[in-house]
């Protein structure tokens, strides 16, 4: 197994952290790749107004988590003191003693190896791979490290070409508090850097159009959950389209409507005791439904959303009794957005296509079979909208 190591600051991790990774990852045929922000950097102080920790470690599960293979790690951060590289690759190589290690590394951090602690034990640990950028003075600097590091300890150093980098971090940290970084990051670290006010950055959440809010509201997700959100926002504005709906609110609750999806369960209960709004039982039973409520919730206390989108958020999972029409928006282009993959979902997107109700009922009906399927409680809010639709007064056959 080939394992890359590449650690940093990412004080923030951009684009170009994010090309070197792939880059590396193509050009060395890695199995994994672990991405280790480091705790206190040894060759360098942070500077005043950075990113702590945790907010590094964040912004990087953000940044890598869309590469395969690519995982970040806490090994540097829960480990006191400066950050020696020897001192991680030792513990990688007692976790993985067969796997072939490569450390990455810029051409910047090559030119300066030979005074890294324990250098000799580094190239003895792991292979080295330096990022070739083709900046100024770095095929001289190859030409002089090269052989110092082959004579001194045995260092064969592979070259990654990649693209030369926008800005660097000390560029990108200034023009973030100027709000013309966007374009140097990766769209969720974007989104974070201006949630969290990191780097001086003072970003009005109450005032956001769509656009801007796009990727505050990627900050909150899993990688692999933006496809999802992205593509229930395209869903949910083609419905409001074709049904004369706002499209500006349906693209607001798509966006916000998983914000709090990635949660604990913990983290979920303080926020239902935070905004007042205890689980019922159900919720309690199946807290993959509390989603929905904290989420609403969050959404109206951070990003002052109207009652409107408040209500589509609240009840995208298990509908309710008389619903408007942007909550049906959403419920169902929460269901059948482009990356949905399930048995029925085609006959549910004509459904929909055909009528917006149909389409609702045919979406409850089938939450219902499947929970009755797996034995599972079924909400009574869910009832409910089925019976309202059906126009009955009575829970008989639902």
């Amino acid at each position: 197994m080939r394992i890359g190591i590449y650690g940093g600051t990412f004080n923030p991790p951009h684009l170009g952290h994010v090309h070197a990774a792939e880059a590396a990852g193509r050009a060395l045929a890695l199995d994994r790749l672990l991405i280790v922000p480091d705790n206190i950097p040894p060759h360098k102080a942070l500077p005043e107004g950075s990113a702590d920790n945790e907010q590094r470690l964040e912004m990087a599960r953000l940044a890598f988590g869309a590469i395969p293979n690519a995982e970040v790690t806490d090994l540097e951060v829960r480990r006191a003191g400066k950050s020696f590289t020897v001192d991680t690759l030792r513990a990688i190589h007692a976790a993985e003693p067969e796997a072939e290690l490569w450390l990455l590394m810029g051409s910047d951090m090559l030119a300066c190896l030979h005074l890294w602690h324990e250098p000799e034990e580094i190239v003895r640990l792991a292979h080295i791979a330096a990022f070739v950028r083709g900046a100024a003075g770095e095929e001289e600097m190859f030409r002089r490290m090269l052989p110092l590091l082959r004579s001194n300890f045995g260092a064969d150093v592979t070259q990654v070409p990649m693209e030369a980098l926008a800005a660097s971090s000390t560029e990108i940290r200034r023009r973030a508090a100027e709000g013309t970084a966007a374009e140097l990051l990766p769209e969720p670290v974007w989104g974070y850097i201006q949630r969290m006010g990191l780097y001086g950055v003072k970003t009005d959440l109450t005032r956001l159009t769509p656009c801007q809010l796009r990727p505050v509201a990627l900050s909150y997700l899993k990688p692999g959950r933006v496809a999802h959100v992205l593509g229930t926002e395209e869903t949910a504005v083609r419905l409001a389209r074709r049904l004369g709906a706002d499209e500006k609110k349906a693209r607001t609750a798509a966006l916000l409507h998983d914000c709090t999806k990635k949660l604990s369960l913990p983290e979920q209960l303080a926020l239902c005791e935070k905004y007042g709004a205890p689980p019922d039982a159900l919720e309690r039973q199946m807290p993959q439904l509390l989603h929905a409520k904290t989420g609403a919730h969050l959404a109206r206390d951070v990003f002052a959303v109207d009652d409107e989108i408040y209500g589509a958020i609240r009840w995208h999972t298990t509908g309710r009794e008389d619903m408007t029409c942007l909550e049906k928006v959403i419920y169902l282009a929460d269901c059948i957005e482009p990356a949905r993959r399930y048995p029925g979902v085609e006959e549910l997107r004509r459904a929909a296509a055909e009528d917006l109700d149909k389409g609702l009922t045919l979406a409850l009906e089938m939450t219902v079979r499947r929970m009755e399927r797996l034995g599972e409680p079924i909400h009574e809010n869910t009832r409910k909208a089925l019976r309202f639709l059906k126009g009955q007064e009575s829970s008989d056959g639902i």
